[in-house]
């Protein structure tokens, strides 16, 4: 895809502080701020890439889904009330923009290097078991829906609750526990010994 201001990928690895002011940043592109805008895709780049990895399981769509998904925050961030935290906003413009490629290309294909991708590690520091508890979460959740996914990867791997996932997957929050109860119960069924109590 080729639109106005697309982001240097080298530079999109690096994330910006965590006292980055989303809000405030929005409003810049709102005005055409480039510079803003490049700033809020290095904030979002990494974190997004990998909600859509969990969710697509399409190597060849994570990119694009992606870049859809910040063509729009740049044509629409002028259409954010802030009645919900800028993050909250932009996720559910991926979720939207993930379920419309799926609908798309319904069949992922086999790709050995995806589970690499998913297992991306946060930190130089972590644990190694922190490392085989996600990796044996990641591999799991291939058996579960786009929607039971999703619930999983934003509860596990961003730290959201059950309210701000139900702004992002416009549903309400009872349906997300729903999700979220059904979900477990099929990982506790697929993950074995010690690591079920993870759940």
């Amino acid at each position: 895809m080729s639109w106005p201001g697309t982001v240097n990928r080298s530079r999109a690895e690096t994330i910006c502080p965590p006292n980055a002011d989303d809000r405030h940043l929005l409003t810049r592109v709102a005005s055409g701020d480039m510079d803003a805008f490049e700033r809020l895709y290095r904030v979002y780049q990494l974190r997004l890439t990998r909600f859509l990895t969990a969710l697509l399981k399409r190597p060849e769509l994570i990119e694009e889904v992606l870049d859809d998904t910040m063509m729009v925050v740049w044509q629409s961030a002028r259409d954010f009330r802030g009645s919900s935290k800028p993050s909250t906003w932009i996720f559910a413009i991926a979720y939207r923009k993930a379920r419309k490629a799926l609908a798309r290309w319904p069949h992922p294909l086999e790709d050995p290097q995806l589970e690499d991708q998913a297992n991306t590690d946060p930190g130089p520091d972590e644990e190694l078991s922190h490392q085989q508890l996600r990796s044996a979460l990641v591999k799991a959740m291939d058996q579960l829906s786009i929607d039971h996914r999703a619930v999983v990867d934003l509860t596990y791997f961003h730290d959201m609750g059950y309210r701000e996932i139900a702004e992002i997957l416009e549903c309400p929050v009872d349906t997300v526990k729903t999700r979220m109860f059904h979900a477990r119960r099929r990982l506790r069924h697929v993950m074995s010994g010690r690591l079920v109590d993870w759940i």
